[in-house]
């Protein structure tokens, strides 16, 4: 919901959980359509951009993608990294660099990075299922 001073009201059961401006919002959006278009670049498969921003007051978005090697991962992984940073925006924490799942949070956006046979175990689509899924090729489009 948003209100007349352009601010996003985030409820959760008729609680308020967040209330953010509706240009950090929109930063974020930017931001995980960047992450997505990288993994895209670096052919990641699969790649999901979730909307959260209504259903938790954590974190905005989550980049879902698939890689098919470690060193895929890893390349998408490092050169989010750089598209982040070079927008700004460092990464504050990573897990998971030598497994089948990197995580890289970024603060109101999150990207995992996902083998194939990890992606199908978390599911995290399936986990998230009332995150509206964002167009995020048309957004990169239209920017």
């Amino acid at each position: 919901m948003t209100n007349a001073t352009q601010t996003r009201v985030s409820k959760t059961d008729g609680q308020v959980t967040a209330i953010r401006s509706e240009a950090v919002v929109q930063r974020a959006l930017e931001n995980a359509c960047r992450i997505a278009n990288v993994c895209d670049e670096y052919r990641g498969l699969d790649t999901v951009v979730l909307d959260l921003t209504q259903v938790t007051p954590l974190f905005d978005y989550f980049v879902v993608t698939t890689g098919k090697s470690r060193r895929q991962l890893h390349a998408i992984a490092d050169h989010s990294d750089d598209a982040m940073r070079d927008v700004g925006s460092q990464r504050r924490s990573t897990s998971g660099y030598e497994t089948e799942w990197v995580c890289q949070d970024y603060g109101d956006v999150v990207l995992h990075v996902f083998s194939p046979d990890a992606r199908n175990l978390y599911d995290l689509e399936n986990l998230w299922a009332d995150a509206p899924r964002v167009d995020w090729q048309a957004a990169v489009n239209n920017a």
